[in-house]
């Protein structure tokens, strides 16, 4: 560690730190931060002089940031998030928020939440813009590092970190083309059928197949896919079935047949889930409020 002023470190670097370690590359962290590639590697020499390490080092044509530099990423973005709250002013204005949120959900909760989260949103933050990342399943380091804001999942991460709140519930429904076979009318004639299923990375099931093991029920899948997006196309025109939440009746499942499933299943909850630091974000809240206003618009069945 050299004699550098330590006074020197800003909100900057720590920006800078953060975009070399989430992109691992100089040339996409200038794009990232609107600034040349001499800029960024300037300012990765000055903050290599004040924490002692050389941050990046080469890898096969790239680089790929040191132990030490995740780390650092990692307190950076604390210290950031401090920053904006002692700048931040008293009174929470929506009108002058202007940036990216974040949120992780799957292709279910992102066509069923997202676009009209997205539309409240823009409409008292217009300059607002939302990216959407898989969550495939979460973990609490994608919010403990800031790779989001914001799940929306069935299945919170056990951390006494992370927070969340329960949005609605949704009952599951079989669906099946209705010009190739009738609905399943007893669990026999139910696991008589193939299937097709949801198998998210990695490899987990849904909750409905973890409910029918425990029972000693097993399907006999023909397909599994990553997302429920892609069941409907091995679906139509075949005989198989697909067990799915029944809000994809309106969205992804539209146009297929559906009935109820022919024995009792528990209800698929749904949550938002955030990171303890944004607790008494007055921005964060308002998030949160938002996608709690959307959920009235839903037709729960």
């Amino acid at each position: 560690m050299s004699d550098f002023d330590h006074s020197h470190l800003d909100g900057r670097l720590l920006q800078l730190l953060i975009a070399v370690v989430e992109e691992g590359s100089i040339t996409r962290a200038a794009e990232r931060l609107g600034v040349t590639q001499s800029a960024v590697s300037h300012l990765l020499g000055k903050l290599r002089s004040i924490v002692g390490d050389p941050l990046v080092v080469k890898s096969g044509r790239g680089i790929v940031a040191t132990v030490r530099a995740e780390a650092l990423a990692r307190d950076a973005r604390h210290l950031l998030d401090e920053m904006r709250r002692f700048a931040s002013a008293d009174e929470f204005d929506p009108t002058r928020l202007h940036g990216t949120i974040t949120i992780a959900a799957n292709d279910f909760q992102r066509d069923l939440l997202l676009p009209p989260l997205l539309a409240r949103l823009r409409k008292s933050a217009p300059r607002i813009s939302l990216r959407v990342v898989p969550s495939d399943v979460p973990d609490a380091d994608m919010l403990r590092e800031e790779r989001c804001q914001l799940v929306i999942s069935p299945r919170p991460p056990d951390a006494t970190d992370i927070l969340h709140k329960r949005l609605f519930d949704d009952g599951y429904r079989v669906f099946y083309d209705g010009s190739q076979r009738a609905a399943p009318t007893s669990l026999e004639d139910y696991l008589a059928a193939d299937h097709a299923t949801v198998l998210y990375v990695p490899r987990r099931a849904l909750d409905i197949d973890d409910e029918l093991a425990r029972q000693g029920i097993l399907r006999r899948f023909a397909v599994t896919v990553p997302g429920f997006a892609a069941i409907p196309a091995f679906v139509r025109g075949s005989t198989l079935l697909a067990t799915a939440p029944g809000l994809l009746a309106h969205g992804a499942m539209r146009g297929l047949a559906h009935a109820d499933l022919p024995f009792p299943t528990s209800r698929l909850p749904m949550y938002m889930i955030w990171h303890l630091r944004h607790r008494h974000d007055p921005a964060h809240g308002w998030l949160r409020t938002a996608l709690e206003s959307v959920i009235p618009t839903l037709a729960l069945g």
